[in-house]
């Protein structure tokens, strides 16, 4: 089966298309070697792909026939992935959040007051 359908098949991507540039964008490796969408994938291959910040690895364990439910893609994978890289992914996401809330915009004037007092107070207490 090709790369970029078997990636599909197992629901790591919404669309064949999306496989598709990931391959032209050398993202995704199967044993080591870039992967071209065309290149075909056997059970024991080990695929790693870089999606949402992470490097996702993952073993092929069986070939499927079509696209299957999420239940069953157990069945035709092992994650492989080390558990450091998601812990990784949330405090990415709890750093973004840290300061602002997605959609409050750009900053007020109230928070551009604060941000030079305190850049005045860094510069003061390096004078002292």
């Amino acid at each position: 089966m090709r790369i970029d359908k078997y990636l599909w098949c197992v629901r790591y991507y919404k669309t064949r298309n999306m496989v598709t540039e990931a391959c032209k964008k050398n993202h995704v490796t199967v044993n080591g070697l870039v992967a071209k969408p065309s290149k075909e994938v056997f059970p024991t291959d080990k695929i790693t792909f870089r999606k949402d910040q992470i490097t996702q690895i993952i073993t092929v364990l069986d070939i499927p026939e079509n696209r299957v439910s999420a239940k069953l893609v157990d069945i035709y994978r092992r994650n492989d992935t080390p558990a450091e890289a998601y812990q990784h992914l949330e405090l990415l996401k709890l750093s973004k959040e840290h300061y602002r809330k997605n959609g409050t915009g750009r900053p007020t004037k109230k928070d551009r007051r604060d941000i030079d007092e305190f850049g005045n107070e860094i510069k003061t207490d390096e004078e002292d």
